[in-house]
């Protein structure tokens, strides 16, 4: 019993693969042999396959695949095509928009034209990838609580490249591709409207980030902690109530002064995440188009103390 409690330890139980219910109506066969991997299941279901495609899933890996082999390419041009460097030097490299004189227009290829195409590629990919996950989930019959909340994490995606450029009249105010130079386009982002933080939908973004986050660690702690007591099968726990659940409200009740149930802690930690991008996309949109200065705004309504008046005589040109 101690030793099967230790966080690390997962139990994998086998039978015969499953190959899930019938779905009617399917153009295309679900494809692969199942089979079983060890280490997998350390993770989750150690079964591997079949698997699903269909005509969106595959316009949509093929549409990723180039959006991915532009980006690449371009990357590695940039280092004159040299391996070593282009591995060395991965995390800096760029994929940039077009510059602000090009406003809306079509620029050269080298000269934001690649990021245009790749962004294309890469959204048609994830839009189609979304109605993969829609078709599926209406043709099994289940609820649209994962479309839905994928959609919310696309709305951020396409204000951030595709929604608020249009509405600032210039593709350079999207996002570049790469991982370090997104993050510096992030920070000065920040600077340039006067501290992104200030922005009570970032905040609101923040909260629900963090507080998705506690909630999912919360569940998960409190499953784990009564699956040695079969807490794990919820549907049995929630048809033919069992000592994990009960032990489960119990524990919640005692340390949280109230239960959450199997159904309702899934809601939350739901509406938790999905209001993070959701939220957040909007402070993005409104940064720039409504808002110039966040710190401006929040000392105008009360949300920011001004900073003391360390070098009397210099006028911050922001408030002229």
């Amino acid at each position: 019993m101690a030793e099967y409690q230790n966080i690390l330890t997962r139990v994998q139980v086998r039978g015969e693969p499953e190959m899930g219910v019938p779905a009617a109506g399917d153009a295309w066969p679900r494809d692969g042999k199942p089979f079983f991997n060890y280490w997998v299941g350390k993770i989750g279901n150690a079964q591997l396959g079949p698997i699903y495609l269909g005509w969106t899933g595959t316009i949509s890996l093929i549409f990723g695949i180039i959006a991915f082999e532009i980006i690449g390419l371009n990357m590695w041009a940039s280092v004159n095509w040299d391996p070593v460097q282009f591995v060395r030097q991965l995390p800096w490299l760029a994929l940039e928009p077009p510059a602000p004189e090009y406003g809306l227009r079509i620029p050269p290829m080298s000269e934001g034209g690649w990021w245009l195409l790749a962004g294309f590629f890469l959204t048609a990919s994830i839009l189609m990838w979304w109605v993969r996950m829609y078709s599926r989930a209406r043709q099994l019959g289940m609820g649209l609580h994962v479309p839905l909340a994928f959609a919310s994490a696309i709305w951020l995606y396409l204000v951030l490249g595709f929604i608020r450029p249009l509405m600032m009249g210039s593709w350079s105010e999207a996002v570049p591709f790469g991982i370090f130079p997104h993050l510096d386009w992030t920070a000065a982002f920040s600077i340039r409207y006067g501290n992104l933080f200030y922005n009570p939908f970032h905040m609101l973004s923040i909260v629900f980030l963090y507080g998705s986050a506690l909630l999912f660690a919360m569940h998960g702690a409190t499953i784990l902690a009564v699956s040695h007591l079969g807490g794990e099968r919820e549907l049995e726990q929630i048809t033919d109530r069992g000592t994990a659940s009960e032990r489960a409200a119990l524990f919640w009740r005692w340390t949280m002064g109230f239960n959450a149930t199997m159904e309702s802690v899934h809601r939350w930690a739901w509406w938790f995440a999905v209001l993070t991008p959701l939220t957040g996309g909007i402070g993005i949109l409104l940064t720039g188009t409504v808002v110039d200065n966040w710190y401006l705004w929040g000392i105008k309504h009360g949300i920011v103390p001004p900073y003391p008046d360390v070098t009397p005589g210099v006028v911050d040109p922001a408030t002229q």
